[in-house]
């Protein structure tokens, strides 16, 4: 639901090779201006099941900083996209260049403008630099105004939502020394829990997880932020370290307070 969100609007100007895209957000400009440039925000928004996720995102966020997103496709194939900001200037504007290989690596230029209204904050984003290539500029009109469809529906569920709980994971193996020990099937088992964890980044509540170095033994540690803890058991038993039978545990804790 977006609520008191205007719905996003894209206009592909194909003659100019630019694009021109509007949404209003019921939250500050400080909050938006966040959301698009945190590398803890923009997995938990840009993309949906149906066409691709993103699932990481750095960003040195300054001019001349570099940035990059990168994620799977509903077909299971993955892509990046990356480039530099050229001016950063919170919470109102923010100017970065824009390379994507399904677009040939070709440089264009991506300006977003946040200004605070009563409804919270009109962003305008403007595309320029696609020149005769009219099927990208067309596409790219298409792809914005899903992209900016997901930020407002995100933005505008989390100012109506409850704070979500963070927990404390920890993956407890069957014996002290299993990261010293593993056979080659338990290696080949770590990724498959590996790879299951990268899926749930961001949008399936990931926060962060790896390994600790425990001079008692090693252990998996993971920080997730849900609803409930049993939400927290439904993602942990869908790991295939605990669905292997093998003896892995989990002990999950709920934190009093999380900073982020």
């Amino acid at each position: 639901m977006m609520a008191n969100n205007d719905k996003p609007r894209a206009i592909a100007d194909v003659s100019t090779g630019s694009i021109l895209a509007t949404v209003t957000i019921a939250v500050p400009p400080e909050r938006v201006f966040r959301a698009l440039t945190a590398d803890d925000q923009i997995p938990l928004w840009w993309g949906s099941d149906e066409l691709y996720r993103t699932t990481r995102h750095t960003a040195d966020v300054r001019p001349g900083g570099a940035w990059r997103s990168e994620g799977m496709g509903a077909d299971g194939r993955e892509f990046h996209v990356q480039g530099e900001y050229l001016k950063v200037e919170p919470p109102h504007l923010l100017v970065l260049t824009w390379k994507a290989p399904w677009d040939g690596d070709n440089v264009t230029t991506v300006t977003y403008t946040l200004e605070a209204v009563d409804a919270g904050t009109r962003l305008t984003l403007r595309h320029d630099g696609f020149g005769a290539r009219q099927d990208a500029c067309r596409d790219h009109g298409f792809g914005w105004e899903s992209v900016l469809g997901w930020l407002a529906t995100f933005l505008g569920d989390q100012a109506g939502a409850k704070p979500k709980a963070v927990f404390h994971c920890r993956l407890i193996p069957p014996r002290s020394d299993f990261a010293f020990t593993m056979t080659d099937p338990e290696r080949a088992l770590m990724k498959q829990h590996s790879d299951y964890l990268r899926s749930k980044l961001g949008e399936g509540g990931v926060i962060l997880f790896g390994p600790v170095a425990d001079p008692a033994g090693p252990w998996g540690l993971g920080i997730v932020r849900a609803d409930d803890e049993a939400s927290v058991r439904a993602l942990t038993e869908g790991d295939p370290m605990i669905r292997s039978g093998l003896g892995f545990r989990y002990e999950i804790l709920p934190m009093m307070s999380a900073v982020m």
